[in-house]
């Protein structure tokens, strides 16, 4: 399975408006691993950059002038993204933008949706938290992602930091999101945390040696003694017969 995490930066919020995209930033996911496949391009939106975007990105024209325009890149991102499933926080709104760039090219050009899926990930975290702050950096605050070098949004960084919080949203490893994982059988857990496909093979028993033996019943003495008197387990298993 691959896909795409996807963010965008932009002149402003409406492309109706005629806003372009300045900043495009991908990572790729296979089979719920991140790797090393990037796909990362500053623009020239050939306009002025309003001044409330620039203070959210630190993005200007002056430090665009030199960069490729969308048409000069077109083909090598929807290449990138072909056939996979794009993961994106608040998707309605960087596909409108890249949907407008195309729709710039000519009617030939289609729509992002004709080259793969999209995926919300502001829609799931309203399904999972409602009433609460989803955006990305309260989501990243929800799942101990750490955004501490977040000064600036930007469209790369955006995309890493969206990758780590949609595996943690969607893999089972959050005190909000365990039914998957309780869903796995062990061995789909141990594949699951190792990358490690397990298949027919019996799994090695490891015992205790006379040193961690000798340290078990140690620790287990000082336990007896500072809760004045017999362990509670130690009871259960005295009448479980």
């Amino acid at each position: 399975m691959r896909q795409i995490v996807l963010d965008t930066e932009t002149t402003g919020l409406a492309p109706e408006e005629g806003h372009r995209v300045i900043e495009v930033g991908c990572i790729e996911i296979v089979n719920r691993r991140v790797s090393r496949n990037t796909f990362h391009r500053y623009l020239n939106p050939e306009r002025e950059i309003d001044a409330g975007a620039s203070e959210v990105h630190g993005l200007t024209l002056e430090k665009l002038r030199d960069s490729p325009r969308f048409r000069d890149v077109v083909l090598e991102f929807l290449e990138f993204v072909r056939g996979a499933e794009l993961i994106i926080h608040n998707a309605p709104f960087d596909v409108g933008f890249i949907n407008h760039e195309l729709a710039l090219l000519g009617d030939a050009w289609g729509r992002l949706e004709d080259y793969c899926t999209v995926f919300d990930t502001l829609r799931l975290a309203r399904e999972r938290h409602p009433g609460q702050r989803n955006s990305l950096d309260a989501l990243c605050r929800r799942y101990e992602v750490d955004n501490a070098h977040r000064e600036l949004h930007g469209a790369l960084l955006d995309a890493e930091l969206l990758a780590d919080v949609y595996l943690a949203m969607t893999g089972g490893q959050s005190a909000l999101g365990l039914d998957s994982a309780v869903a796995m059988t062990p061995e789909q857990r141990l594949t699951e945390v190792t990358g490690q496909q397990i298949t027919g093979r019996t799994p090695r028993v490891l015992l205790a040696g006379p040193g961690e033996l000798a340290a078990h019943a140690a620790r287990l003495a000082a336990i007896r003694e500072a809760s004045g008197g017999k362990l509670v387990w130690e009871g259960e298993i005295e009448g479980a017969g």
